[in-house]
């Protein structure tokens, strides 16, 4: 299943990592776990932030991939499902169908 991840990092704590020289380290860390299709990092309501696209094998799939997001740099995390242009058309010819 294909999620939205939209993580907000705590300023605090990722000054922390830039300043030990870690922050690269950090995000290829993160990279290497997300596996994503997309990642875009912006600045998001004041502090650092990013969106990524990533499947999951399932629901349970997301616990070990958000968590160290919280534990570790006390990210505020939005996970939200998203369709490419042609699942949606793919759902809108099911729902037409039971019609």
């Amino acid at each position: 299943m294909r999620m939205l991840v939209q993580a907000s990092i705590d300023t605090e704590r990722s000054n922390a990592v830039v300043a030990a020289g870690k922050m690269p380290e950090s995000v290829e860390q993160m990279l290497n776990i997300l596996k994503p299709e997309a990642a875009y990092f912006y600045p998001l309501h004041g502090r650092r932030g990013f969106t990524m696209v990533v499947d999951v094998a399932d629901e349970a799939a997301l616990i070990p991939l958000v968590e160290p997001l919280w534990t570790e740099m006390g990210a505020d995390v939005e996970v939200v499902p998203c369709l490419t242009a042609q699942e949606l058309q793919t759902g809108l010819a099911r729902l037409t169908a039971q019609s």
